[in-house]
């Protein structure tokens, strides 16, 4: 017999960034979401994409939506993550917003992001996976905020850069 939480906790397994997707409603109000769905898909053309529940609240605006931005969330950021994390219309109060590719709101002080139009819809069981053309992106050299076996998890910069060290001399 499939356990579905046994599943969820064998994923858990697999650390991911924490990111945040937002854009626009059909009325033009920002919108916002915390997602650790998102990959890369393609350098040429530049491709990312991520999932959404079909449950979240946020699925009209994105199931109509032109243009997305994801946000890669620094390791200050875990307060941020909880903000959009939660079902509600008021995520944006009081944040340093500006208007990015197609509208899409931009916030302050990710690691990166990445401005996309969307390139493609499709089903994916209780998700909607969407594909963006990366239109415009910025990066700064910052720790990224992990999540992993359901917890948030900082990395140690120190073992990274002796990580990255060690694979860029490897054979």
């Amino acid at each position: 017999m499939f356990d579905p939480r046994a599943f969820r906790d064998a994923l858990g397994h697999f650390a991911t960034g924490v990111t945040i997707v937002t854009t626009r409603d059909a009325e033009g109000e920002p919108v916002g979401v915390t997602v650790n769905s998102f990959a890369s898909v393609s350098l040429e053309p530049p491709l990312v994409l991520w999932s959404l529940a079909k449950k979240s609240w946020s699925l009209p605006a994105f199931q109509q939506a032109g243009h997305f931005a994801v946000h890669v969330l620094a390791s200050d950021q875990q307060a941020l993550s909880d903000r959009f994390a939660r079902a509600s219309t008021d995520k944006f109060g009081g944040l340093d917003v500006v208007e990015g590719e197609g509208g899409a709101p931009l916030l302050a002080g990710c690691a990166a992001v990445f401005e996309c139009s969307v390139e493609h819809r499709y089903e994916g069981g209780d998700h909607l996976i969407l594909v963006g053309r990366v239109l415009n992106f910025s990066s700064a050299e910052q720790a990224p905020l992990l999540f992993h076996r359901g917890r948030y998890a900082v990395p140690d910069t120190e073992g990274l850069a002796f990580f990255g060290r060690r694979l860029a001399g490897a054979a």
